[in-house]
């Protein structure tokens, strides 16, 4: 490797971007640890995996930041220069379980100084995750037989709108939007086969959260046993999104967890989070470049979690912790955000006692 600043090639003219710029830029976590295990330096991907800065991380010891881990890689750690490769390991981080794959390598002349690498497990390339070819089989099939009762709900719905009172014609449009935006969907679903991307643009994430919010309230009989709390970040820029398809995603995460926080009895909340997060990046290895993904939606619900058997496989197809789900839900959002070059994670808050789906997706250009 070249010095910092120095030239690639005599027939290039670009200078050679310096290692601490490489590193910088990695969308996995990297950290750097010195001979008695403490953090010295970290890259942006560690401050968003830990959720916490650098300038709180560096100085403090890397087994309290992510413990408790297992005891065999806990042990490994203790052994300065012995390299160490760690799968699926389970680590907590900012108060939630996180699986991780693990590096340690140690640095060669400075005895004791290692390089620690985390990436989560689930953040892989959306056109590569397993199952999504099996899922496309039966919503394929399904497509067809629901166009037709749309069609007559829509006309029903269009044949009241005309008999009722002004005041109550804002119901009947609804009939008809939804009947419009999932027939939209169906057609989607007719193409989730295609590596094609959809048609994506200037989206604001809040009309999209509040939209699904209202459509999931409009059918919820049990909608005065819940409480769904937003928490926006008013600043928050457009995404680059389908606006059908993000509003389809959200209210499938929206219903999940209002079923799951119904589990629970009273007190039974959902919270929808909005927040920007510099630094976070997606790499889509299939089309070749890093897709940047500073804006987060979080929705969080206060059940009893996921069935630890079921959470490495809650986007499978066919899976389901509900007794009548059908397990294509999840699937389909994680289809659908990864047609939008984003990114769909859960976790689960321990400590706050909180079952947390994250989407993340990229910015919209700012208009010239």
């Amino acid at each position: 490797m070249g010095r910092a600043g120095e030239r690639v090639g005599s027939g290039m003219s670009d200078l050679l971007p310096d290692p601490r710029s490489q590193i910088a830029g990695m969308i996995f976590a990297v950290l750097l640890i010195d001979p008695r295990g403490r953090i010295a330096e970290v890259n942006h991907a560690a401050e968003n995996l830990l959720g916490t800065s650098a300038a709180r991380l560096v100085g403090t010891s890397l087994i309290e930041r992510i413990g408790p881990i297992d005891a065999r890689v806990a042990v490994r750690l203790e052994q300065a220069d012995e390299a160490l490769v760690a799968r699926d390991l389970v680590i907590s981080a900012a108060g939630a379980e996180v699986r991780v794959n693990m590096t340690v390598s140690p640095l060669g002349g400075f005895p004791g100084w290692r390089i620690v690498t985390l990436s989560e497990v689930g953040h892989e390339d959306p056109g590569h995750q397993q199952g999504g070819e099996a899922m496309l089989s039966a919503p394929a099939v399904l497509a067809h037989e629901i166009k037709n009762p749309l069609a007559a709900i829509r006309g029903a719905g269009q044949l009241v709108a005309r008999k009722l009172p002004d005041a109550d014609k804002k119901l009947a449009r609804m009939i008809t939007d939804e009947v419009d935006r999932i027939a939209r969907l169906i057609d989607r679903m007719q193409q989730l086969g295609s590596t094609r991307i959809g048609p994506v643009e200037p989206c604001n994430p809040h009309e999209a959260i509040r939209s699904a919010i209202a459509t999931m309230r409009a059918a919820d009989s049990e909608r005065d046993a819940i409480v769904i709390r937003e928490e926006f970040d008013p600043s928050l820029p457009p995404v680059l999104a389908n606006r059908d398809a993000l509003e389809q995603v959200l209210i499938n995460l929206v219903s999940n967890a209002r079923d799951a926080a119904l589990q629970r009895g009273a007190g039974a909340e959902v919270v929808v989070q909005t927040r920007f997060v510099s630094g976070l990046a997606f790499s889509a290895i299939r089309r070749g470049r890093t897709v940047p993904l500073p804006i987060e939606i979080t929705v969080s619900d206060n059940g009893p979690g996921i069935d630890p058997g079921l959470r490495d496989h809650v986007f499978e197809p066919f899976v389901s912790s509900k007794p009548s789900g059908q397990g294509l839900g999840l699937s389909l959002v994680r289809k659908l955000i990864g047609d939008m070059n984003g990114n769909v994670s859960h976790d689960r808050d321990v400590r706050a006692g909180l079952t947390n789906f994250r989407l993340h997706l990229p910015q919209a250009p700012r208009q010239s």
